[in-house]
């Protein structure tokens, strides 16, 4: 087997974040669960977006921040992602290109345009998201290229892409490729919600496709309906290895019959939990491409997730590498 050309590569939604300061009133206004994801129409994203006060647009999408975490650490990220032949599309692609990320998939000439997702970040952290698919929501099985998922040390599937078939089928295609190259699979839980509407699908990929899970605790809690110790001793028995946060609590990493706990780190002043996730997985996943302990991968993750949540935005604006070297965690 030859050695990977990447690191992480991500499939998942390509989407472009419009990010904006509310205060519970205005949550509470607009009819939505504060904390929560909803998935809207186009009508919908037309009035949010007219009640949101200034607003900041950062390309996003959960896998692909998490790959830009993994180009912040200096490591070697790609995505698959599907976007339309619009100016969200471009803005797209060229933010994601601009970090050293390989990006090829080819714009969508047909179909919805490019996702938006509109974030509300109240004053104690928690975001709000309203999120209209789009073109994302069509990914199928002819943009998976097998090309750069045989390169790729790990190849990271987003959970919040799962709701359509064509999206289940291409994901059980990168996965296939993924493993007949000898490499490994990743899987992000995603959300409680979408736990909820996919459970049996995704324990059916734990069990047959996949080497890495990552969720956080409500989402083990979901897919096994049980208690968060019982989820630990459940993912232990289907999941070669699985990493799961736990907010202010640090995470806990199951392989096995080993269980590491690792410790969240201490920060200044909580911003914006948008991306605590994503960058947690960034660091969690370079590290198994680099081979390091499983103390280590978690600290890197906890690392990049504090970074994250000090600012507003899912992507990092200091390079992690520093701050990993800073901490003795260089890679």
């Amino acid at each position: 087997m030859t050695a990977p050309r990447y690191d992480v590569l991500g499939i998942g939604n390509a989407i472009v974040d419009i990010l904006a300061h509310a205060d519970d009133s205005l949550i509470s206004r607009l009819g939505l669960a504060k904390g929560h994801m909803q998935l809207i129409d186009a009508d919908e994203v037309a009035r949010l977006y007219a009640a949101m006060g200034p607003a900041v647009e950062i390309s996003g999408g959960s896998a692909a921040n998490t790959i830009a975490g993994v180009a912040s650490f200096g490591g070697r990220g790609a995505f698959i992602g599907r976007v339309s032949d619009d100016d969200f599309g471009k803005v797209f692609r060229h933010d994601i290109r601009s970090i050293g990320v390989a990006f090829d998939s080819t714009f969508a000439l047909t179909g919805a345009p490019t996702a938006r997702s509109l974030i509300l970040v109240t004053p104690d952290g928690q975001r709000t998201m309203s999120t209209f698919l789009g073109a994302a929501a069509e990914l199928g099985t002819g943009e998976i290229d097998a090309e750069p998922i045989e390169a790729a040390a790990i190849t990271y599937l987003e959970g919040y892409l799962f709701d359509r078939p064509e999206a289940k089928a291409a994901f059980r295609k990168a996965a296939g490729i993924a493993r007949a190259s000898g490499r490994r699979v990743a899987l992000s839980l995603s959300d409680g919600f979408c736990v909820e509407r996919h459970r049996a699908d995704f324990l059916d990929l734990i069990r047959n496709q996949v080497d890495i899970v990552l969720a956080n605790r409500q989402e083990l809690e979901a897919l096994y309906q049980v208690s968060f110790d019982e989820g630990c001793r459940r993912i232990a028995a289907e999941a070669p290895l699985a990493a799961i946060t736990r907010s202010e609590e640090g995470s806990v990493i199951v392989s096995g019959s080993e269980i590491v706990e690792v410790p969240a780190e201490s920060i200044g002043t909580l911003v914006d939990t948008t991306g605590a996730g994503d960058l947690y997985a960034a660091g969690f996943l370079l590290g198994q491409a680099r081979g390091l302990t499983l103390a280590a991968c978690g600290a890197l993750g906890s690392m990049a997730a504090a970074e994250v949540i000090q600012h507003l935005g899912a992507r990092p604006e200091m390079p992690l590498s520093g701050l990993a070297k800073a901490r003795g965690l260089g890679i």
